[in-house]
């Protein structure tokens, strides 16, 4: 029956338009379907229990979805109904008390639209009586619910894809795969989305979307594990293991991407990835691409796959999750163990010239597919025009004979010489400073400024400041008159390239060798700087020399910041954060603090004023009060992540994870520091924690529990609480 029907549903094609694949089908249905006349009843005490999640139906009318497959996927609510969810331990207490002023969630609503890809129709059988006035109940309700309909389509055809042909002998049953959402009409909160979904590592998810005038934020109310998964967890391994990380489907054990550039936008590429599955069962897997770039075919073992890219993503999706996004729908479920190739070819814009011979991948992180940040091997090779130099991650090495570059062409190949968590590129018209010291190459590349770059002004003090991540992109920022001459960072290239050779040798007796044998810094316009394996993209800012800052009246904190602070930071995230990685996102701070610390360090060691002057900085923004007189400090403890950055604090992972995780880390440094040893040894147990860790988790992730376990062994006597080696008691008070 259900072929059937796909086959009906393609004979209705109007002869013009191009044939849809039944995936694609699938996706569309789920995307659009409404409220059948036929299913609307009154309901009274219906109960949707999913682990420490209840939404009650009291009494009301609720109509159903159409089917989709034969199943039921949803429904709409009208009536009086409640939800209850405790958050297990005190972070998520106050963070859902934080936006709610309550600690336990109680919330009466009185509409909701509810997506479900189980039983939860049949289950509710006993509580559903006819209804009256089905017709308009559902007049009322049906354009609504069609439209909420897309908002989950991409995370059920996860589950029903299984049944889709040509697979044979596949079960329509889902096993573990349970997923509820409810989007809730509350009359004190408006709307709030409800979440349970059995295949993440935290079940249940409560948020809200919310719009300011810095801009629109998913408020991540609370989110959890359930108590059977915390229990598993408990029974279970510790450390790293712990937790489960973005993908445990799939281990993609090595990329090789051949890609061509045509400026001044278009990327032109084929990626092979050697792939293990993890754990089987699913037809689907979804991979992380830019929503710029169009994918042309997709295969595995050389057989063309249906694919979905760039899915329709509406509401809280896309604060959630953006929708940078591939599915890949297999032909047969896939087996735990199973290998195969997959080649992804596509192409797009996602190349942008800023002026000044700068070239910037606005898809940095999704330029080719992904899933996560699992370690796997890269062999990259570009094509790309003449007059420009490109770096990639990585070591370059020869180029395949048979890539010889066309006339106007050049021909670059890079290599990683370890598993890396990710693969990137810069591009541009650069002047180039080389330091080598200690088997380490260090390569600075650097151009022009960009068209946006803020210019000098005569009047007006403090022209620079931070902007967070989720600023404007550089091209928005408006441009001011030039007063003064335009700093050159080309000019300054050789002496970055010094000055982070001379961090490396500070960091490598201190933390172990540098992971990598060379490490190439290159401009990149605007104000943040990213540090990846073997290649940093350094803002422009960080370019500049002392005068060039003092020209442009950088306050006090940038001038820090972008004169010292941030090559360091960026060279320390060689080994915070690609050399060793994190478990999921509560711990990527861990990496971000460890990396600001050690930078810290250095700058203590040298000049012990701006050390200070750094922490009193990263104090008062955490003192500093928000539009409600709340503390930066109220945002939430460093394992909330990304979830940080919300409507009532928009800057405050950066506030947090930098400064409260900076200062963690300089008291743990204190805690341990020797009160008998000599000045230049006191340190030493803190940077043999350090070294411990990079030992033990190198090409791998980890978790804060595996950082607090590092600083226990070397715990002094007189830290010990009740007589154990324990920091628990530091832990849960930040």
């Amino acid at each position: 029956m259900r072929l059937l029907c796909v086959l009906l549903l393609a004979l209705a094609q109007p002869a013009s338009a191009a044939p849809v694949s039944p995936a694609e089908q699938l996706y569309q249905q789920l995307g659009t379907v409404g409220l059948d006349p036929g299913r609307v009843y009154r309901v009274r005490e219906a109960s949707l229990d999913r682990g420490d999640m209840h939404i009650m139906l009291d009494d009301g009318t609720i109509a159903f979805t159409a089917d989709v497959m034969g199943r039921v996927t949803g429904a709409f609510f009208e009536g009086q109904g409640e939800i209850l969810v405790v958050p297990p331990d005190r972070a998520e207490r106050s963070s859902l008390a934080l936006f709610t002023g309550a600690a336990v969630l109680e919330e009466p609503f009185s509409s909701a639209y509810l997506r479900f890809n189980d039983d939860t129709y049949a289950s509710m059988q006993e509580q559903l009586r006819p209804a009256k006035e089905e017709a308009e109940f559902v007049a009322r309700y049906g354009d609504a619910a069609r439209t909420l309909a897309r908002v989950d389509a991409f995370r059920l055809l996860l589950t029903f894809s299984r049944e889709l042909p040509p697979a044979s002998g596949t079960s329509g049953e889902s096993g573990g795969d349970r997923f509820l959402h409810a989007r809730l009409s509350c009359q004190r909160r408006g709307m709030v989305d409800a979440y349970y979904d059995s295949t993440g590592s935290e079940q249940v998810t409560v948020g809200q979307l919310s719009d300011t005038k810095t801009g629109t934020f998913f408020d991540l109310w609370t989110s959890f594990a359930v108590r059977s998964a915390r229990k598993a967890r408990l029974s279970g391994a510790t450390g790293a293991t712990l937790e489960k990380t973005l993908d445990t489907e799939l281990n993609v054990l090595q990329y090789r991407i051949r890609a061509a550039i045509r400026l001044p936008h278009e990327l032109t590429a084929n990626a092979l990835l050697d792939v293990e599955v993890r754990n089987g069962g699913q037809r689907t897997l979804v991979f992380e691409l830019s929503r710029f770039l169009q994918v042309d075919r997709i295969e595995a073992d050389g057989q063309p796959l249906e694919f979905i890219h760039n899915p329709s993503q509406a509401g809280s999706q896309v604060a959630r999750q953006g929708n940078d996004a591939v599915a890949l729908i297999f032909p047969q479920v896939l087996r735990t163990g199973q290998k195969m190739r997959l080649r992804f070819e596509y192409r797009g814009d996602v190349l942008s010239e800023a002026g000044g011979g700068l070239i910037y991948v606005g898809a940095r992180g999704s330029w080719y597919p992904h899933r996560g940040l699992d370690m796997a091997q890269f062999d990259l090779q570009f094509r790309f025009p003449a007059g420009y130099t490109l770096l990639a991650t990585g070591k370059r090495t020869a180029p395949e004979p048979e890539a010889a570059g066309a006339a106007g062409e050049q021909v670059a190949r890079w290599k990683s010489e370890k598993p890396i968590p990710l693969a990137g590129f810069n591009l541009g018209k650069y002047v180039q400073g080389v330091a080598e010291g200690g088997g380490v190459r260090v390569e600075s590349y650097a151009g022009g400024v960009e068209r946006a770059f803020p210019r000098p002004k005569a009047a007006e003090p403090a022209v620079v400041t931070l902007l967070p991540p989720t600023a404007p992109p550089i091209a928005s920022v408006p441009e001011t008159p030039a007063v003064h001459a335009v700093p050159n960072p080309a000019n300054n290239a050789q002496q970055v390239a010094d000055k982070s050779l001379s961090f490396i040798r500070f960091m490598v007796p201190r933390t172990g060798a540098f992971p990598y044998s060379e490490l190439a810094l290159t401009q990149m316009p605007g104000t943040d700087s990213q540090g990846w394996p073997g290649l940093v993209f350094l803002s422009s800012l960080a370019f500049l020399t002392q005068p060039e800052r003092t020209q442009m009246k950088f306050a006090p904190f940038p001038n820090l910041l972008y004169g010292e602070l941030m090559l360091d930071h960026e060279t320390a995230h060689q080994w915070w954060g690609d050399n060793v990685s994190w478990s999921s996102y509560r711990d990527e701070w861990v990496d971000e603090a460890l990396s600001n610390y050690c930078a810290l360090l250095r700058m203590e060691a040298e000049r012990p004023q701006d050390f200070a002057a750094v922490l009193d900085h990263y104090r008062a923004e955490l003192l500093r009060k928000n539009k409600e007189g709340l503390p930066t400090s109220d945002a939430g403890p460093v394992t909330l992540g990304i979830r940080l950055y919300s409507s009532k604090f928009p800057t405050g992972y950066d506030d947090i994870a930098y400064g409260r995780g900076t200062w963690l880390f300089h008291m743990l440094s204190e805690m341990l520091r020797s009160r008998n040893a000599p000045e230049s040894a006191a340190a030493e147990p803190f940077w043999r924690v350090l070294r411990n860790l990079q030992q033990r988790f190198s090409g791998r992730p980890m978790a804060y529990s595996d950082v607090q376990a590092a600083f226990e062994a070397e715990l002094p006597r007189d830290l010990w609480f009740e007589g154990r080696r324990s920091l628990n008691w530091f832990s849960e008070g930040w």
